[in-house]
C-alpha cells in the first residue's frame, strides 16, 4: 500500500546515486557511495504477534534485518523503534522486548546504536537498519530470467499458527515451530549476493508466497509456475490449516492479487490459504539459473535452512502465477 501512495506523490528529481527506490517494491532502498560501496536502508516494525515479550522482540528484529539481507546486503547498524503504553505496560516487559531485539542484533553482529520511543496506546517495536552492499552484487526482485528455477528457503505457515495462537488454541509444539522459523536470520542473503546466477531475490512476508512471487513476475515481465507438492510447510501449520485456521490478511491478499493467479480446479480452500498466508519474518525466495540450483541449495543447507527447496519455474508470458498439483 505504501508504494501505491508514494507513486501518487509529485515526482522526485532523478538522483543517479539512488540505485533502488520504491518503484518495484524491493525490500530496501540502496544508495551508491562509490564504485565499491552502496548504503542499504530499511525499517520495519509491528504490534505483538506473540504474548512473550522477549520472543516478540526477537521476531520483530529478525524481520527488520531480513530486508537488508533480501537485497544482498550486510547490516552494520540498527536503531530501535518503540511505541509503548508506558502507563499500562510494566517497565520490565518493555525491557524484555528491547532485550529480545538486541540479542538478535548481537547474533547478527549488528550494534543497536540508539533509537526512539514514544508513548502509544498499543505496543509497536521494530528497527531501522543500515547496511552495506557492493553495487555490483545488489539483488532485486525484478530481474528474474526466463527458465530460472524458483527456490524458497523457509517453510510456510507462520500466519496460520498465529491465527491459532490468537484463539488460544496453539499447542506448545506449534508455538515452538512458529518462533524457531520467525527468529532464524536470513543472513545467507549476503552470501547469495556473490552468485551472479541468482537473478532475483526477495523475502516472503506479509503478501504471502503468491503475492511476493507476483512482485517478481510483474517487475521482471514473466510468468511463473509453482508446484504445490514441492512447497515446504511447517508440520504444525499443515495440521492447523487443514482444520480451518486462517487469517483475515490472507483473505485481503487474495482480493488484492488473486486475479493474477490460477489455481488447480478443486484445490481445497486450506491449501489456497497457505499460498497467501502472510509470513512474519519468512524465508528468502529467489530465481536462479538451473545450472546453479544445486550450489544455491547447498549454500542454504550449510546455513541451516533445511527446508530450502525448488518450488517452481520462471516462464515466458504475461505476469501471472500458475499453481499445479
Amino acid at each position: 500500500m505504501l508504494n501505491e501512495i508514494l507513486a501518487k506523490l509529485p515526482p522526485q528529481a532523478a538522483n543517479p546515486g539512488l540505485l533502488i527506490g520504491h518503484e518495484t517494491g524491493d525490500d530496501s532502498a540502496v544508495f551508491k557511495i562509490n564504485d565499491e560501496q552502496a548504503v542499504v536502508a530499511s525499517t520495519d516494525f509491528f504490534m505483538p504477534i506473540v504474548d512473550d515479550p522477549y520472543d516478540y522482540g526477537r521476531i520483530a528484529a529478525t524481520n527488520a534485518l531480513s530486508d537488508i539481507y533480501a537485497v544482498g546486503g550486510t547490516p552494520i547498524m540498527a536503531l530501535a523503534i518503540a511505541a509503548m503504553p508506558m502507563n499500562q505496560m510494566p517497565a520490565d516487559m518493555v525491557q524484555q522486548i528491547l532485550a529480545g531485539g538486541a540479542q538478535v542484533c548481537a547474533d547478527a553482529g549488528v550494534p543497536v546504536a540508539g533509537g526512539h520511543t514514544i508513548d502509544s496506546v498499543e505496543p509497536i517495536y521494530g528497527l531501522a537498519v543500515i547496511g552495506l552492499v557492493h553495487p555490483d552484487q545488489i539483488k532485486r526482485n525484478c530481474e528474474a530470467q526466463e527458465g530460472d528455477d524458483l527456490v524458497l528457503s523457509k517453510a510456510l505457515g507462520v500466519g496460520i499458527l498465529g491465527a491459532a495462537m490468537n484463539k488460544d488454541e496453539l499447542d506448545p509444539e506449534g508455538y515452538r515451530q512458529m518462533v524457531d522459523t520467525a527468529t532464524k536470520l536470513n543472513a545467507v542473503g549476503a552470501e547469495l549476493a556473490k552468485f551472479s546466477e541468482v537473478h532475483a531475490l526477495t523475502d516472503v512476508t506479509g503478501f504471502g508466497l503468491l503475492g511476493h512471487l507476483l512482485e517478481i513476475c510483474r517487475g521482471s515481465g514473466f510468468s511463473a509456475t509453482v508446484d504445490w507438492n514441492q512447497l515446504p510447510i511447517l508440520p504444525a501449520a499443515l495440521d492447523y490449516a487443514e482444520r480451518g485456521y486462517n487469517t483475515g490478511a490472507a483473505g485481503r491478499n487474495w482480493q488484492s492479487f488473486g486475479h493474477d493467479a490460477t489455481l488447480p480446479e478443486g484445490l481445497p480452500e486450506w491449501r489456497k490459504n497457505l499460498l497467501i498466508d502472510p509470513q512474519t519474518s519468512g524465508g528468502l525466495m529467489l530465481s536462479c539459473s538451473p545450472d546453479a540450483t544445486d550450489k544455491i541449495l547447498g549454500t542454504f543447507k550449510a546455513a541451516g535452512f533445511a527446508d530450502a527447496t525448488v518450488i517452481g519455474k520462471i516462464q515466458g508470458g504475461e505476469p501471472h502465477v500458475t499453481v499445479t498439483d
